[in-house]
């Protein structure tokens, strides 16, 4: 199983999703639910153009963390 860090906001009346570690693979949806599985299918759509040209999938490297100030 793959995992990779994916980042949610809220943009207006909508949520955006993207995955750092795979540039241009962003989404969007009208609640986090629809954001989720919209970028889900993104990042698999992503990953099998990756795996078809043969390339290497990317690092999993991106983190996240929340810190107290």
């Amino acid at each position: 199983m793959m995992r990779y860090l994916v980042v949610f906001e809220k943009a207006g009346n909508n949520y955006t999703a993207y995955a750092p570690d795979l540039p241009g693979c962003f989404a969007t949806g009208a609640t986090i639910a629809e954001a989720k599985d919209n970028i889900r299918k993104v990042i698999r759509l992503h990953i099998r153009g990756i795996v078809q040209r043969g390339d290497p999938l990317p690092e999993q490297i991106a983190s996240s963390e929340y810190l107290e100030l």
